[in-house]
């Protein structure tokens, strides 16, 4: 088993990918480590639809950028996008939710992304998440039903030029941590 904190510190969001397809079994494994994944009360709010179909694909990565926005174009690139479609709560999860003011299925969508994406870089394929699209462009493609909402579209695949090399620029411990009081 790969150390976790050299799995931390290895991996990047990657977007330059080889002109390769990812193995469904690869695939299966990143669904595995979303399934895997916490949330609140267990509710396991999400349904990933992961898009393989070339054709498809572009069409789902060309609505993840357009006009002015021109920072995610290298998403036609990626062999594979994962979208991340938010399944509804239990109702008393909804009203707990409400009561706290927390949008409870997304922290639970972004734990199982984070846990998808490192099981991603244990394998040795590069990701890349994505909050900018046209969610129903997105919907509409994929058949997604009208009472659903996309959390996350993330890219799948093998790193081009290594992908994972190098320093991350990063706050320094003491910036992002204190204890007993802000």
């Amino acid at each position: 088993m790969t150390d976790f904190m050299e799995l931390v510190r290895a991996r990047r969001s990657v977007r330059s990918y080889q002109d390769r397809a990812v193995e469904r079994e690869k695939l299966d494994e990143l669904a595995q480590a979303l399934r895997l994944a916490p949330s609140a009360s267990n509710q396991q709010p999400w349904r990933m639809i992961l898009v393989d179909e070339p054709k498809l694909k572009d069409e789902v990565a060309r609505a993840t950028f357009g006009g002015a926005i021109n920072f995610n174009k290298f998403t036609v690139g990626a062999p594979v996008l994962a979208v991340f479609v938010i399944e509804p709560p239990r109702l008393l999860n909804q009203i707990g939710a409400s009561l706290q003011g927390r949008e409870y299925p997304l922290i639970d969508i972004g734990i199982g992304a984070a846990q998808l994406c490192l099981r991603a870089a244990e394998l040795g394929l590069g990701t890349c998440m994505l909050g900018w699209f046209d969610e129903s462009k997105i919907k509409k493609l994929l058949g997604i039903p009208s009472g659903r909402r996309i959390g996350l579209v993330v890219t799948i695949g093998y790193p081009a030029n290594g992908g994972n090399a190098g320093e991350k620029a990063r706050k320094s411990l003491d910036e992002v941590r204190s204890y007993n009081a802000y």
